[in-house]
């Protein structure tokens, strides 16, 4: 039980870590890209706006495959 309670804290760090970061993509200039790439799309029809950051999504998940596959190498 000792080591989900770790594994619980660890995952809550990383969630308010994104959170912040998302916060601050605006005044931060290197994360400023996100959601605004070419392939991420945005519907407007009416008074709804649906966003499909999937370009955004791509490179956000090969980022982080690259980092953790670098923090967990043996």
């Amino acid at each position: 039980m000792v080591e989900l309670g770790r594994t619980l804290i660890v995952i809550g760090l990383v969630l308010v870590l994104a959170g912040v970061l998302v916060l601050l993509a605006v005044r931060i200039p290197l994360l400023s890209w996100l959601g605004r790439l070419p392939g991420d799309l945005i519907i407007r029809r009416g008074p709804v706006t649906i966003y499909l950051p999937i370009l955004t999504s791509i490179v956000l998940s090969i980022l982080l495959t690259l980092i953790l596959a670098f923090l967990f190498r043996r």
